[in-house]
C-alpha cells in the first residue's frame, strides 16, 4: 500500500526514534567483532494485519544503509502465528543497533491496523465505515491514520488544519450550534464543516445548514435512527451531509450501531488504546 501525502514527517520520526535509543552509543553491540556479518529473521508469534515496512526500512538505512532488508509480506496483508515477515543481512552491529527501533515501529502499527480490521470485519455488509480520531499517540499521527488505512479504514481529519469540526465546547463558547456554524462559515476556510450533535435539535439544526458531516454523539439506537433518517431525507433532497456515529463504540455494539444506518462510526480506541503485536527477531552468524 503506498504511503498517503500526509506521511511527510517519517525520516523525522525515525531518527528521532534512533536517537532515543542509541544516544551517544550501542555500547552493548561493541561486544560482536566489527567485521562480523550476520543475518536475522523476524516472525509474528500472533495472527496479525502488518503495517510499518517503511519505517523499518527507514530505520536500518539510517543505521547502516548496506543492510538488506527482504519483506516477505506488505502493509495490509493478514498474517498467521509464526509467520516469517522479513529478513536481514548486514553487518551483525547494524541489526542488534536497529532491532528494537524498527520493532517498536512495527509492532505499533501493526496493532493498529489488527485493532482496526477487527472493527472493519464487525461491520461488514452493513455499509458503514470505521474511521479514526486525533486520539493518536504523540508523535506517531501520521504513522498511525496510515496504520488505520492498512486495517481496511477511513482516515477523519488528520489535524485541526484540514477540517472545521464544531464540537460541545465550541457549541457552548460561541453560544449555540446556528451560532458556531456561522462563525465557521464566515471564515471561508476551504476545508470540510462537521459538527457534533447531542440531541436531534442540534442535528436538524445542522441538516438546516448542510453541513459536510454531521456527528451524532452518544444517542440512543432510536434517535439514532431518526437522525440518520432526517439525513437521507436531506441527501434526497439535494443535501450532502454524512452521518457519523461517535461516542464509545466497541466490538461488542459496533455491529448493532452499524445496523441503524449511519454511514461511518468513528472509534478513538483503535489508536489510542493500542496494543503492540508479538514480534521476535532471531540472529545467525554469516
Amino acid at each position: 500500500m503506498p504511503l498517503p501525502a500526509y506521511v511527510t514527517d517519517l525520516d523525522q520520526v525515525v531518527a528521532q526514534a534512533i536517537a532515543e535509543d542509541v544516544g551517544i552509543c550501542d555500547w552493548t553491540a561493541q561486544l560482536v567483532p566489527a567485521g562480523q556479518r550476520a543475518s536475522a529473521r523476524v516472525i509474528s508469534r500472533e495472527a496479525a494485519v502488518i503495517c510499518g515496512t517503511a519505517w523499518v526500512n527507514a530505520v536500518f538505512a539510517r543505521i547502516d544503509p548496506s543492510v538488506i532488508v527482504e519483506w516477505e509480506v506488505a502493509d495490509g496483508d493478514r498474517v498467521v502465528p509464526d509467520q516469517q515477515l522479513y529478513r536481514l543481512h548486514g553487518a551483525a552491529r547494524s541489526l542488534l543497533t536497529g532491532e528494537r527501533t524498527a520493532l517498536n515501529f512495527l509492532q505499533s502499527l501493526s496493532g493498529t491496523a489488527t485493532a482496526v480490521r477487527q472493527y472493519v470485519d464487525a461491520v461488514a455488509g452493513t455499509g458503514t465505515a470505521i474511521v479514526d480520531t486525533r486520539k493518536t499517540l504523540p508523535g506517531l499521527r501520521n504513522a498511525q491514520k496510515y496504520a488505520v488505512l492498512c486495517g481496511g479504514g477511513q482516515n477523519h481529519r488528520i489535524g485541526l488544519y484540514d477540517g472545521i469540526l464544531i464540537k460541545e465546547n465550541h457549541i457552548a463558547a460561541a453560544g449555540g450550534i446556528d451560532q458556531a456554524i456561522a462563525a465557521a462559515r464566515a471564515l471561508d476556510a476551504g476545508v470540510p464543516l462537521m459538527t457534533e450533535a447531542e440531541t436531534l435539535a442540534e442535528a436538524r439544526a445542522a441538516l438546516a445548514a448542510d453541513v459536510d458531516l454531521l456527528l451524532v454523539d452518544e444517542f440512543s439506537d432510536a434517535d439514532i435512527r431518526e437522525a440518520v433518517r432526517l439525513t437521507r431525507a436531506h441527501r434526497a433532497a439535494g443535501g450532502r451531509t454524512l452521518i457519523e456515529y461517535s461516542g464509545g463504540a466497541t466490538l461488542a455494539t459496533i455491529r448493532r450501531l452499524a445496523e441503524t444506518g449511519v454511514d461511518r462510526i468513528s472509534i478513538g480506541a483503535i489508536t489510542k488504546h493500542v496494543r503492540a503485536v508479538d514480534l521476535s527477531m532471531r540472529v545467525s552468524a554469516g
